[in-house]
């Protein structure tokens, strides 16, 4: 008898029932012994006298299952977790790319005993962490969203980059993910025109304090604030926040934005296999996969909210969404139509705006820089690169030629480091 055939309940059953058979106990001794009707002791009898001492067990024990992992299939398993594109992946990732890559569907029971046989452990480690007090989701989807961002090598190229993202805190639906270099006032931009576009206006936002959101505690109120009776400085972002109507308040820790934290874990877990599996190595070929990445990320991750209204509002038809997710500045132009940017000179283009005129300068990725007097727009061209003589030149072909350097003062604007740098405000 092999040991690796038989329980001790198996060998205790089966001494009781040959007791039986050599009529050293009654049927219904051995039914009370066995805690067994009588009818079935005189079946294992039967068992047992044809069948010999496996009888004793149950006839689907010597059935080959049919669902059962053949040697080859746990290696084929075994070999591909190994393998370059799903090694960083955990158990139930890996799981979920079997299924979705592979077709191949497996239990996590079946998957985790093949891969633990072959002294493989899941990437996922739980460590001991501080409790915290859970607060309790919002109950409606739209009420509170949280916002940040989070640096990290998601390439593997030794280099970081930050996605920054906004978490509906009713559903955990990522409302919008964007990668940039730093963490930055365009990466914010871009995550708030997503969210607008494809699902409209929150009531609150919850950020942290830091960043590009709120002032640092240095910089000064401007005169013309404190004549309108503004306490502290308005940053870039709160001025579109406040256009919008969205309440913005700080967080004071990074307990009290748990999901969206959760949220990064969770990236840093997946994407790195996911942007290899799809050979993903720039920001921008990361930020195209992000939009449809979310869209996978929801339906696997988010839940549904307590209440079935959303308190997402519809961007108002009026809204010009790239002048509104752009830098606005007020300038004063000169005699000869210029204006000053961080010292660098700009020209209105094909103007008769009168001197001494104060008006709205737009700077944003989608419209480079733009000058707005009196709801009419203006292009315009760094000084440096206009001719003496301009008057007879095409100014739709100046402009084209010399766009791309609007273009990259615009980036070098939106693009500094939020982390090592003041946030941009409305006054700078």
């Amino acid at each position: 008898m092999k040991g690796m055939e038989f329980t001790e309940m198996d060998i205790e059953k089966l001494i009781i029932i040959q007791s039986v058979i050599d009529g050293k106990r009654t049927g219904k001794e051995a039914a009370k012994k066995l805690k067994l009707s009588e009818r079935q002791v005189w079946r294992l009898v039967k068992k047992v006298k044809t069948y010999g001492n496996k009888g004793i067990k149950h006839g689907n024990c010597f059935i080959r299952q049919p669902r059962l992992l053949t040697p080859e299939f746990k290696k084929k398993i075994v070999d591909l977790k190994l393998s370059d594109d799903y090694c960083d992946t955990n158990f139930t990732h890996f799981l979920e790319l079997l299924d979705e890559r592979e077709n191949i569907k497996l239990s996590y029971t079946s998957l985790y005993k093949t891969l633990s046989e072959a002294g493989i452990k899941s990437k996922k480690k739980h460590k001991d962490r501080k409790t915290h007090r859970q607060r309790k989701r919002k109950s409606h989807e739209g009420d509170l969203v949280q916002a940040d961002g989070t640096p990290f090598d998601w390439f593997q190229d030794g280099n970081k980059a930050s996605i920054h993202g906004f978490i509906d805190d009713a559903t955990g639906k990522v409302l919008g993910a964007y990668m940039c270099e730093h963490e930055c006032l365009l990466g914010y931009l871009e995550v708030l025109r997503q969210m607008l576009e494809d699902y409209g206006i929150p009531k609150c936002l919850y950020p942290d304090k830091f960043s590009v959101f709120f002032p640092a505690t240095k910089q000064k109120l401007t005169i013309e604030e404190q004549l309108q009776g503004k306490t502290k400085p308005t940053t870039q972002f709160k001025r579109i926040i406040d256009v919008l109507g969205i309440d913005m308040f700080p967080a004071s820790t990074s307990q009290a934005k748990g999901r969206i934290e959760r949220l990064w874990n969770t990236f840093q877990d997946r994407l790195v296999t996911e942007f290899k599996l799809a050979n993903i190595k720039t920001i921008d070929d990361a930020n195209a996969f992000l939009r449809k990445y979310i869209k996978k990320y929801n339906k696997r991750f988010s839940v549904e909210p307590e209440g079935s209204e959303s308190n997402f509002v519809p961007v108002p038809s009026y809204l010009d969404l790239n002048l509104l997710l752009a830098i606005k500045i007020t300038r004063k132009i000169d005699g000869s139509g210029s204006f000053t940017i961080n010292n660098k000179k700009f020209q209105i283009l094909n103007n008769n705006i009168m001197p001494k005129t104060k008006i709205n300068i737009y700077i944003s990725k989608k419209i480079g820089i733009i000058a707005e007097h009196n709801n009419t727009r203006y292009k315009v061209i760094c000084s440096d690169n206009l001719p003496s003589k301009y008057s007879s030149i095409n100014i739709n072909n100046l402009y084209k030629e010399h766009y791309q350097e609007l273009q990259s003062f615009a980036l070098d604007l939106l693009t500094y480091n939020a982390k090592e740098k003041e946030p941009l405000l409305v006054s700078f």
